[in-house]
């Protein structure tokens, strides 16, 4: 490792190791939470749980539940509340999301005409398998005090086998048994999520800027809109993962959320990323403040500075998709009962294309080290 002078920029592509987000074998999703409890909060991607009604839309129909939007108003069936714009939406998030409500939400959706495009992200269950392989999954901290997992060679050999393998596999099959005609792509698959692999990452160790070599990461640079479209067109939900394949033709890792955005530019959508609040808090300590919209460059300015923790890279992400060509972003509550429908009726924190004004690069907070890009790789 070497060293590397106060000047470089402390923006960086991590996340929280306790604000992340995995699927286990009988429930699905686990996350690290703060809450005191002897292991991680879990929060199904169980079919039991999922399919209430049968395990078919028309089911779920026949029973009624899914006339009902989230503000308790019927389904306009004439079709008249279906946009044109796709939706994309990022499952997962910090501690306790939910995505029950999620998957049966994206199947109303399904039923009553609108295009979905599902992408999760799943570390949790990345660390839990390095475990039980006696290995210990490598974190670090940036200059901006943020702490990250670094991804190793071992690390991405476990992450290509977990991600892809089994937690996409299992999403898939939930959204299959609610109805749902789901596919599951990681970004290696049609060249779906592909651009330059990372060099390095600047980290803090002993208090002085570091920085530490490792290239199983890379930056999204381009997205098979083409194959995306031609499967919704097919009627199919695409259910989307990480690993992206790298400029070299090799998988390597990239976050979840950003590789959400850049589905969302690609293909002109709407953009729901759910977490576990109901969106961007001026003061996360007090509900009151939630920030319900942002239109105008003064707007993102003030939405960045409120963001903390977790919540800074959906911000990040939701300018990048803007950047890319996303029609809106909406950060959002995922445990309500229709989440998805909540936030695209005018729930959580809506992001206009509006607060770009003229700039542009507003959302790259990658570091560049001698012309390669520096990252992080968390979910």
């Amino acid at each position: 490792m070497t060293e590397t002078d106060d000047s470089a920029d402390d923006e960086y592509e991590f996340e929280s190791p306790h604000e992340t987000e995995g699927f286990d074998s009988g429930r699905g999703v686990e996350t690290k939470g703060s809450s005191g409890s002897d292991g991680p909060e879990t929060e199904g991607f169980c079919v039991d749980d999922v399919v209430a009604h049968g395990g078919t839309v028309e089911a779920f129909l026949a029973d009624g539940g899914d006339n009902l939007v989230a503000d308790g108003g019927l389904v306009d069936e004439t079709g008249d509340d279906v946009d044109d714009a796709p939706v994309v939406v990022k499952i997962g998030g910090a501690r306790a999301v939910n995505p029950e409500g999620a998957v049966q939400d994206v199947a109303h959706l399904v039923a009553n005409g609108r295009q979905v495009v599902v992408v999760h992200g799943g570390s949790t269950a990345v660390d839990e398998t390095l475990e039980e392989l006696g290995e210990e999954p490598t974190y670090v901290e940036t200059p901006s005090g943020v702490t990250g997992r670094f991804t190793d060679e071992r690390a991405m050999e476990v992450f290509t086998m977990v991600m892809p393998g089994k937690l996409n596999t299992d999403l898939v099959a939930t959204l299959r048994a609610a109805g749902v005609d789901a596919l599951g792509l990681s970004g290696v698959d049609g060249g779906l999520l592909t651009g330059k692999r990372k060099s390095a990452v600047r980290v803090v160790e002993d208090g002085k800027k570091k920085i530490k070599r490792g290239d199983h990461s890379g930056k999204i640079e381009s997205v098979n809109a083409d194959l995306l479209g031609t499967l919704l067109d097919a009627g199919h939900v695409p259910v989307v993962t990480v690993p992206m394949l790298a400029d070299d033709g090799v998988p390597v890792n990239a976050d979840a959320d950003r590789a959400a955005a850049a589905v969302a530019g690609a293909l002109g959508a709407q953009l729901v990323v759910l977490t576990d609040v109901s969106g961007v808090y001026e003061d996360p300590d007090d509900p009151e403040t939630l920030v319900s919209s942002a239109t105008t460059p003064a707007d993102l300015e003030a939405l960045q500075g409120a963001a903390e923790g977790f919540m800074t890279k959906k911000v990040m992400a939701a300018v990048e998709a803007l950047e890319g060509g996303a029609a809106e972003v909406v950060v959002a509550d995922a445990n309500l009962r229709d989440p998805i429908t909540n936030a695209l009726g005018g729930g959580g924190t809506h992001v206009s294309p509006g607060v770009l004004g003229d700039a542009s690069g507003v959302g790259d907070a990658d570091d560049g080290i001698g012309g390669d890009e520096a990252g992080e790789v968390e979910q």
